[in-house]
């Protein structure tokens, strides 16, 4: 298996796969392959999980499926795309080590790799698109590729020393570093309408990277541009200014 992360603002991850070598990903990421790569949908990976297992990934913001894309009748390739100008990145998982990433930013792994959830926490609809905080674990061992968006910024943190960043902005971090919900008080102001902000509080050891781009962050700097509502267009299409305010109300 051979993997390359091919352009620049807005790359895609190419896997090469050999007779008989299979990478998964979470259901309807694919972008372009060969056809001699058959998929399969699987609830499992590795002979592990089931029916649970897909709940707990549903969970994590992902489907109750994965794909499996195999090298069946010869040599393949498969393709996968950002969802937003970013940074596609290799990790490697084992036991021991696993990875905790955001909500959308597994794009695929090695058939080793188990995906769940990390983390549910709600907050109010005006504050991250009504997604909440969710976070995913990666767990197992092989390799997997993860998607962060916007500019790429990581720190190693000594044991100890913390890290206060935004939930939008958390892109992956190890499993070593211990993370809590806090907030600042003080601010008062229609975007939050609260006594104050959360934040993610990370304490080291480990390491940590944060993305400078967020969807819900996207749309807000768009929004003065566009007509609200659901307008359609003059082409007969809805409106990009409705589909960046059901963004904003999600």
């Amino acid at each position: 298996m051979h993997a390359e992360v091919k352009g620049t603002t807005l790359p895609v991850l190419e896997v090469s796969l050999e007779p008989g070598e299979s990478v998964i990903s979470d259901h309807g990421e694919l972008a372009w392959m060969s056809p001699t790569v058959q998929m399969t949908q699987k609830t499992s990976t590795g002979g592990k999980g089931g029916l649970m297992a897909g709940l707990k990934r549903v969970a994590g913001g992902a489907s109750i499926f994965l794909t499996e894309y195999l090298a069946a009748g010869g040599p393949g390739r498969v393709t996968f795309a950002t969802h937003l100008p970013g940074a596609i990145l290799p990790v490697d998982i084992e036991a021991g080590k696993n990875m905790i990433v955001h909500r959308s930013g597994w794009v695929c792994g090695t058939p080793g790799i188990t995906p769940t959830v990390a983390l549910q926490q709600s907050f109010g609809g005006a504050i991250f698109g009504g997604e909440g905080f969710i976070l995913q674990r990666l767990e197992g061992s092989g390799r997997a590729w993860i998607e962060l968006s916007g500019e790429v910024t990581d720190y190693q943190l000594d044991p100890g020393e913390v890290l206060l960043a935004h939930p939008g902005h958390i892109g992956m971090f190890d499993q070593s570093v211990q993370f809590s919900i806090t907030t600042v008080p003080g601010i008062k102001n229609k975007i939050f309408g609260g006594d104050g902000i959360f934040l993610v509080r990370l304490s080291g050891p480990g390491h940590v990277w944060l993305q400078s781009l967020t969807l819900p962050g996207l749309a807000a700097s768009l929004a003065p541009y566009l007509s609200r509502g659901d307008n359609t267009s003059q082409s007969g299409g809805r409106g990009l200014g409705g589909i960046v305010g059901n963004i904003l109300n999600q």
